[in-house]
Order: C-alpha cells, then structure tokens, then sequence
C-alpha cells in the first residue's frame, strides 16, 4: 500500500487561523499556537461584545426617551405605561430618535396619550 502524504486537511485548517489574524503583531501572526490563542480570545470578546452593544444600545434609548418625558413633566415608566395602555406600538429605538431629532413630534405623541 502506498504512503499517505497527509497534512491537506491540517494545512487548510492552519490556513484559516492564521488568515483571521491579519494585523495581529509577531508571534501572534505567525506561529499557530500563539495565533490560536489569540484568535479564539478575539473570537469571544466579539460575541460578547455583540450582546454588550445591544444592551448599552437599549440603555442610551431609554435615558433619551426618559430626558424629554421628563421636558414633559413626566417619568419614563409612566410615559411607557400610558403607550401601553393606549396600545401605541412605536419601539423605543424609534421614539429615542423622535425624542432626540423632532422633539414636537415627541410631544404629539405624548399629546396622543389618554391618562
């Protein structure tokens, strides 16, 4: 039976490591371990930085929209709970925009609400 060359498979899947590390410094681009390591850290703090996005995201709407409820004399909680109970459906990352952009029609919207 002939000899196998093998390394193929295992080259290609060096291949890819080592091309996601592009603009990594030294060691870190060049020898696989240290790339590796690097990579899989860097894969990681990209998820997890997806998440944190959406949650500081969340967080910069919610304090827009609570700055002109309160221009309005208003809490937050009871601007959003009166949208509630009036069954208007406009998502907080769009009344943030409102708030912060067109601040007469923020006001048309609060206007809108019945007690």
């Amino acid at each position: 039976m002939a000899r196998v060359r093998r390394g193929f498979k295992a080259r290609r899947r060096r291949n890819k490591v080592l091309k996601m590390a592009k603009g990594y410094s030294f060691d870190r681009r060049t020898k696989y371990k240290h790339t590796a390591e690097t990579v899989k850290r860097a894969l990681h703090y990209a998820y997890v930085g997806r998440r944190l996005l959406k949650r500081d995201m969340r967080k910069l709407w919610v304090v827009r929209i609570s700055a002109a409820a309160r221009v309005l004399e208003t809490s937050y909680s009871k601007f959003m709970g009166s949208m509630k109970t009036n069954g208007v459906t406009i998502n907080r990352k769009m009344l943030a925009e409102i708030a912060a952009t067109d601040f007469a029609g923020f006001t048309a919207i609060k206007n809108s609400l019945k007690k």
